[in-house]
């Protein structure tokens, strides 16, 4: 089997395959959050949102700073943009693929009202 290593993508793709964790994304986007707060507005322990939030950090796409006894949210400095790049580049290979099946298809329906009723 065929692996490609890309190990920022695949941590910001397995960090992104869970919606808690887009919705984590989602709500840092609107301010910076406390764990306690994104463990509240997600109704679960803290010690489940504390694990979500690693996952985020380690992919780069959150990070965390302690003051006292709280431990606050914000979005990373890092983007997107390999992933925008690596979706966009699949995205026009299944377009590709799917502008030549029509035109099999048309050509199929061409062929096909060419041949005489019978």
């Amino acid at each position: 089997m065929v692996q490609y290593l890309s190990p920022p993508l695949d941590l910001a793709f397995a960090a992104l395959s869970d919606a808690t964790r887009r919705g984590i994304i989602d709500q840092l986007g609107r301010g910076d959050a406390s764990i306690t707060s994104l463990a509240d507005r997600f109704q679960m322990t803290l010690t489940g949102m504390k694990k979500h939030v690693q996952v985020l950090e380690r992919a780069g796409l959150v990070v965390t700073q302690k003051v006292g006894r709280v431990r606050t949210c914000k979005l990373g400095k890092r983007g997107l943009e390999a992933e925008a790049e690596w979706i966009e580049a699949h995205r026009r290979l299944f377009e590709a693929r799917f502008e030549a099946l029509d035109e099999i298809i048309s050509e199929m329906k061409r062929e096909g009202s060419d041949e005489p009723a019978s």
